[in-house]
């Protein structure tokens, strides 16, 4: 069993349109725009982070926005749900601030004992915000106050057949990853003395496989110190059957990747060199940051890329 992994990393996610999806995780939610740069395999869409002061792991929604992308259909073999942490107490602020902006699928529910508020976001995308107790210092503007805002990841939700499922918490279970407990057709997993986003929640369906669109997850991360261990990550998994990428460097992390028995990718990344690695943090998510391979593209990017008004 691997002791490594500190829970979740980052998530990232598809979306139609790069303007819409700033603003609602900038304004409507609060996060910071800690970078703004390019999909390495698609220099010609942006690549968007979203999270605390620092751009933390275990804080950082990322997004593709894919212009005019389709939008994906729900189903087994994707993550379903991305929850979020906020204080005791902040879930009727959040209800009604999220109704006044009309954010669609609003609904309050309870899971495992926590408090929750559902909503989805601009492509349909699937979020909760889940009351509970959580020391990180979160990233604050003047519409969303400290002692309401989002501290980061609390869970991720895949959903899955039965039998991926069961695939599933073996694998989960290997990552170090301990079954919490269960409610109806979901079963909870965490890691022990993990970061703050160290939930898994595993939910079985009969539902169509998923179809990977706009608001679908295109993957979830999991944290690792360094590069030292994210190697020792990768041999143990390949040592037990996983097909899993060599080390790719993504300038803020360095990152490997492998398909779940499910069929949802997960990422293995690096806590280090961090977003601070070419922008100081005063700064950070400012100005368009280029990989090097793309930076001779630089004046083509700029005048294709969509304008994004903060």
């Amino acid at each position: 069993m691997l002791n490594q992994i500190n829970g979740l990393h980052h998530v990232t996610s598809l979306a139609s349109g790069a303007q819409e999806n700033n603003a609602f995780f900038t304004k409507a939610l609060g996060l910071r725009r800690v970078k703004k740069t390019v999909n390495f395999d698609a220099p010609d869409v942006y690549h968007l982070y979203y999270g605390d002061e620092q751009g933390t792991p275990g804080t950082v929604m990322t997004y593709f926005p894919f212009p005019n992308a389709r939008r994906g259909r729900a189903g087994t073999g994707e993550v379903a749900t991305t929850a979020f942490t906020v204080p005791n107490g902040a879930l009727p602020f959040w209800e009604k601030r999220l109704a006044e902006l009309k954010v669609s699928g609003l609904e309050r529910t309870t899971r495992l004992g926590e408090n929750r508020l559902m909503f989805r976001g601009p492509d349909g995308d699937g979020f909760a915000l889940v009351e509970a107790q959580d020391d990180r210092t979160p990233w604050a503007t003047d519409d969303v106050p400290e002692d309401v805002a989002i501290r980061g990841f609390h869970s991720a939700d895949m959903r899955l057949t039965q039998r991926d499922a069961e695939a599933s918490a073996e694998l989960l279970r290997f990552m170090g990853y301990e079954k919490d407990d269960s409610q109806g057709s979901t079963t909870r997993f965490h890691v022990p003395g993990g970061n703050e986003a160290n939930v898994i929640d595993l939910t079985t369906t009969d539902a169509p496989h998923a179809d990977q669109g706009a608001g679908s997850v295109h993957h979830i991360a999991f944290s690792v110190d360094n590069r030292e261990k994210q190697l020792e990550v990768r041999k143990a998994l390949m040592d037990t059957g996983y097909q899993v990428t060599p080390v790719i460097d993504r300038d803020y992390f360095w990152a490997i990747y492998f398909r779940t028995p499910g069929g949802v990718l997960f990422e293995v990344a690096t806590n280090e060199p961090g977003f601070d690695r070419d922008e100081d943090t005063a700064h950070l998510g400012e100005a368009l940051k280029l990989p090097s391979q793309h930076e001779h593209l630089r004046a083509k990017l700029e005048q294709m890329l969509e304008p994004i008004k903060d």
